[in-house]
């Protein structure tokens, strides 16, 4: 409802700042519907089964991106503001069949929101992007030490134990400090950040086909297809193995091929067979991660009443990594150099996080921990 609200207040924006709001409430609405989502799977379905089900998830997610600059450029002949009008009879549908198919038991009392969490990981937040867009790779130093820079990183570190203290003492904390606790959170938490590194690249792609290719920017969105059909048909399978091999060996091989893809492009993106290489790796290995993987890992170790908010750990922490990609990304690109000198460095460092995430993913559980810890927390449940 919220969603589509915003997509009415956008469409019918009188100017900038409205728009702005209106993708603002979108993005408010968005933001709860793959926590619930995901939730509702580990509710609906047994752990030998969610892997599966958590990828179908994952290729509708890919099958919206392939649809959507398909659909957006028959829209754009007749305005812009259909765009966000087309959202609007797909809210109903949603909603019609939400109110019939949807659980509706509640797992506790209502409690009141933790706006002071909100505000502070929102300044938290703010001020870590805006100061690492500011930062010059070209003179690192130098950047760093400017009033566009340092303060800015030095508020957002400084607001971090700020965070941790008021979430410590909140009623109904926005971010449950105890999920930590596991090891497989905190490791999921920071591929989920790498994966949100990822995502935030796909903004540079049509940039950087029309600088390596000389296209037009319309032939520049179509390009994106082949990296958006990888994660339409790879989620569903990395689900299917995800329930027989478990998420190592699946966060594995998804880390391996987003730095097989992200160092291609880093060294030969104006290339178009390597550009079309790189995108379906980067595709396959986003599929493994989103399509399933961290979900899975956040239900196994996630008791019931407490599913939506482990859920929503990993929605939080790909945003942060969107944020800081997208930031880090046009800094590197801009100061690096002009067309796509700039945008393989960009490319280049993100293979280094992902190089970095494939290491740690021989931290995770293997299947038949994973399978104990779920039945573990479900006897637990029962008996209480």
């Amino acid at each position: 409802g919220l969603f589509a609200v915003g997509s009415l207040v956008v469409a019918l924006s009188p100017s900038f700042g409205v728009l702005l709001a209106g993708r603002a409430l979108q993005g408010l609405g968005a933001s709860g519907i793959f926590p619930v989502a995901s939730a509702v799977v580990g509710d609906a379905f047994p752990p030998e089964r969610r892997g599966r089900m958590l990828g179908l998830l994952g290729s509708v997610f890919g099958l919206a991106f392939i649809i959507g600059p398909i659909l957006g450029g028959i829209l754009l002949r007749y305005g812009w503001p259909w765009l966000f009008v087309v959202n609007l009879p797909l809210a109903v549908v949603v909603l019609a069949f939400s109110f019939r198919v949807l659980p509706r038991a509640r797992a506790g009392g209502q409690k009141d929101l933790d706006w002071s969490g909100i505000l502070t990981l929102g300044l938290l937040l703010g001020a870590l992007v805006y100061g690492i867009s500011q930062v010059d790779t070209a003179a690192f130093l130098d950047s760093l030490l400017s009033r566009g820079v340092w303060p800015f990183l030095m508020l957002g570190a400084g607001l971090v134990p700020v965070f941790l203290w008021l979430e410590r003492r909140a009623a109904a904390p926005l971010l449950r400090l105890e999920l930590f606790e596991s090891r497989q959170v905190v490791l999921a938490s920071l591929f989920a950040v790498g994966a949100g590194l990822t995502e935030a690249a796909f903004v540079f792609f049509p940039a950087l086909a029309v600088a390596a290719f000389g296209v037009t920017k319309a032939t520049a969105s179509f390009m994106l297809l082949p990296l958006v059909f990888a994660v339409a048909v790879g989620s569903p399978v990395a689900g299917r193995l995800l329930d027989r091999l478990g998420s190592r060996a699946i966060v594995f091989g998804g880390t391996v091929l987003l730095t097989l893809g992200l160092g291609l492009l880093g060294f030969a993106a104006d290339v178009r067979a390597v550009f079309y290489t790189g995108s379906v790796l980067i595709g396959l290995g986003l599929a493994c991660l989103l399509g399933s993987a961290l979900s899975y890992i956040l239900l196994a170790e996630s008791r019931r009443a407490e599913r939506t908010v482990a859920q929503g750990v990993v929605t939080l922490f790909i945003s942060v990594g969107q944020l800081v990609g997208a930031a880090l990304v046009g800094a590197v690109a801009a100061s690096a150099g002009t067309g796509t000198a700039g945008y393989k460095s960009a490319f280049l460092t993100i293979a280094a996080v992902a190089l970095l995430l494939t290491l740690l993913s021989f931290g995770l559980k293997g299947r038949q921990e994973e399978v104990a810890r779920a039945e573990a927390l479900a006897v637990e449940e029962e008996g209480a």
